[in-house]
């Protein structure tokens, strides 16, 4: 599997350059303050996840009155290249493969449908720690995020897909709570994608407490209009080497996902199933401190949750398990 990136060239404009740009315009996410934050809330033994501000920021744009000297655009374009060849070779390296007996549990997510039904604009936000904010990768445009976004807007080519990364490493339910109004349900979004539970493992947090907040978060996303995907911890020796806490955690997410009536993306099977089914090494998706996933972890994980998301649309389109107040949509 490869990732494409579908273009059309026009007259007076070179097909490299036309190439650059449908390469920028797909993987575009608007980062958060948290994103600049250099502090990580690390535990005392230090083992959260931790923070990596740069890896999320944006990659940086020319201005207009201020074009750039030949020397530095030309490196720029050959930083584009690059970064076109690394993301459409990944999957040549270690293909990535839809996991036999995991599921797709993300759920009918009838508000992202309805407004790509009716060709309005669509606003996700992708909520949690390090994991998202993109610790591991090596570029911007190789977080999950970003990956994502570039997944949807090919799949949605005429519609307005915006993915906001909402990650800040060293967090957990306790922090995450206190800037979900402002961070999250006040930008409204048609569909928020929470990973959390890591940092709680491995912090040793309560985890009857960490279920209440979580549930509490989840109502709350519910009760502005979102649809809501939970994702649970990653398979990685730092969470495995905890087996009873991982697994407990996984189990919490599960039940919350099933009382609420939200989807889940089983990380933790899916990344298992990398490993013990698909005899893939954990060095070839976790880097050196055996926590975080590496560019190829965090694209095949976009990968397969932007395939559930859009089955999950088309499933909606067509009518299956559509809510009688979302079969005609209206804008607010």
């Amino acid at each position: 599997m490869r990732f494409a990136f579908p273009f059309r060239a026009s007259a007076g404009r070179s097909l490299c350059a036309v190439a650059a740009l449908a390469l920028l315009a797909p993987i575009a996410v608007v980062p958060s303050r948290a994103q600049t934050d250099q502090h990580a809330a690390l535990s005392s033994d230090g083992k959260t996840e931790a923070a990596k501000p740069d890896a999320t920021q944006p990659a940086a744009t020319a201005d207009a009155t201020n074009p750039p000297q030949p020397g530095v655009a030309a490196k720029a374009f050959d930083r584009v290249k690059q970064a076109a060849k690394s993301a459409s070779d990944i999957f040549n390296r270690v293909p990535c493969h839809q996991p036999k007996g995991v599921p797709n549990s993300t759920g009918s997510l009838p508000h992202v449908a309805a407004k790509l039904a009716a060709g309005k604009p669509v606003v996700i936000i992708a909520f949690g720690s390090s994991s998202t904010q993109g610790y591991g990768s090596s570029a911007p445009e190789f977080t999950y995020p970003n990956r994502l976004a570039g997944q949807l807007r090919r799949q949605y080519p005429s519609a307005d897909i915006t993915v906001l990364n909402r990650g800040k490493g060293g967090e957990d339910a306790p922090e995450m709570m206190k800037r979900l109004q402002t961070e999250v349900i006040d930008v409204h979004p048609d569909m928020v994608i929470w990973q959390v539970g890591t940092n709680a493992v491995l912090r040793n947090l309560d985890p009857t407490e960490t279920a209440k907040q979580v549930e509490d978060g989840v109502a709350r996303l519910q009760a502005s209009g979102a649809d809501v995907v939970l994702v649970d911890p990653q398979y990685s020796p730092r969470v495995t080497e905890r087996p009873e806490s991982a697994r407990g955690m996984v189990k919490l997410l599960g039940r919350i996902a099933a009382l609420r009536h939200v989807g889940i993306f089983p990380r933790f099977e899916v990344m298992r199933d990398w490993h013990e089914k698909q005899a893939i090494p954990i060095t070839d998706f976790v880097i050196a401190d055996g926590l975080h996933m590496n560019d190829w972890g965090y694209a095949c994980f976009a990968q397969l949750l932007g395939d559930d998301i859009i089955r999950s649309v088309g499933a909606i389109k067509i009518g299956v398990n559509v809510p009688a107040d979302v079969r005609t949509y209206r804008p607010m």
